[in-house]
């Protein structure tokens, strides 16, 4: 009977030990790993109210609004051109005009120089902002006429009355075409050059004649002398 050495056995035992650890190793890299799953449920929000038209999102938007409301007219009739002018502005009326109170037809270059006569609405009647004011004025050095006084329409196809009318005016209502004569009716035969400081004395054709493209001719004095 053989007996098997004592290093025999552990060298059996430590080939078995080994073979067996192996195969646990393997098997539990070999094994899958289960995957886990989150179900996630979504809650839609909840709509906002829209609140742009119910009120002023701040302070600017409600003083904008307040702008746009309509106003009462002010009283600018005394005042100097350009402080009707800037106040008118200062008020949110910023379509502004003015026109010669004398009918004179005369530009008004340098607002400073003129005075405001008339205004185009009452003071106190309530306008929209975007309207247009006009304002009637003469030279400072001059005095406002009672009744204001624009210059005259354009001509038809009559020949108007433009006795008293500045020579500038009267040929502004003419066609641009028309040929016209301006003389001086006194006894100076002056040249008429500034012709809005000159008034119409005489015409010619008469007022409530056909035009046909007829010439015209104007006698005339200045604003401050009196027709012959």
């Amino acid at each position: 009977m053989i007996i098997p050495s004592a290093f025999g056995l552990f060298f059996f035992g430590v080939v078995i030990g080994a073979a067996g650890g192996g195969n646990t190793e393997n098997a539990a890299r070999e094994k899958p790993v289960p995957t886990v799953t989150k179900t996630v449920t979504a809650h839609p929000k909840e709509p906002v109210a829209d609140t742009t038209d119910d009120k002023p999102t701040n302070a600017k938007e409600s003083a904008d609004r307040d702008a746009e409301k309509p106003k009462a007219m002010p009283d600018f009739v005394g005042m100097g051109l350009q402080s009707a002018q800037d106040a008118a502005q200062k008020q949110g009326f910023y379509s502004l005009t003015s026109h010669d109170s004398s009918g004179r037809d005369r530009i008004q270059a340098f607002d400073r120089n003129w005075k405001v006569c008339s205004q185009n609405y009452k003071a106190g009647k309530t306008i929209p902002l975007d309207t247009e004011l006009d304002f009637g004025a003469v030279k400072l050095e001059e005095t406002c006429p009672t009744a204001d006084q624009k210059a005259p329409a354009p001509a038809g196809d009559t020949m108007p009355n433009f006795a008293g009318k500045s020579v500038k005016a009267a040929r502004g209502a003419l066609d641009s075409g028309t040929s016209i004569t301006v003389t001086d009716a006194g006894a100076d035969d002056r040249m008429v050059l500034l012709e809005n400081n000159w008034k119409v004395c005489t015409q010619s054709p008469s007022p409530g004649v056909a035009l046909k493209g007829q010439p015209v001719e104007f006698t005339a004095v200045k604003y401050e002398e009196s027709c012959p």
